[in-house]
């Protein structure tokens, strides 16, 4: 279950990515008149909920399945020492988490704005500061806690 679940999350990530970038895009080439609903919106739904589904399959990996973390767990104050451990204890979930929540912030303040360079400019920020923090939080190939950017 463990692999399924980590693959699963390692090759999700590049939807995500490519969905925060596309949102970014739209919402610069976005022209919105009035309330109705244009690209950019659909384009950050399903950026919105590419990150929910990475979050819970992250969330099954960091609290129930992943022998990594109940190893950092069970010694918190060694890990926080090591460099690789605090990337996976603190800093991954802690910048994945910040990004869930300004990408679904930035959901709400788009709905409620209330003219449409106010939507547009709402979108541009919340989008980029979550892609912003996702490739922050990505374990980069080369890094301390790198992982190969296709797992197999």
């Amino acid at each position: 279950m463990f692999d399924v679940i980590l693959l699963l999350h390692s090759w999700l990530r590049w939807p995500a990515v490519i969905a925060g970038i596309v949102a970014i895009a739209a919402a610069f080439a976005s022209r919105p008149i009035g309330a109705e609903k244009t690209a950019a919106d659909r384009v950050g739904g399903i950026f919105v909920g590419l990150l929910d589904l990475q979050m819970l399959l992250g969330l099954l990996l960091y609290v129930v399945l992943s022998p990594t973390l109940v190893a950092i767990r069970q010694d918190f104050g060694a890990a926080m020492r090591d460099p690789v451990a605090r990337f996976w204890a603190v800093e991954h979930i802690s910048l994945m988490v910040v990004a869930v929540i300004v990408a679904h912030v930035g959901r709400v303040l788009v709905r409620k704005a209330r003219t449409p360079g106010a939507k547009r400019t709402r979108m541009i920020i919340t989008y980029t500061v979550a892609t912003i923090a996702i490739v922050a939080a990505i374990p980069w190939p080369g890094f301390r806690a790198g992982r190969p950017l296709f797992r197999i």
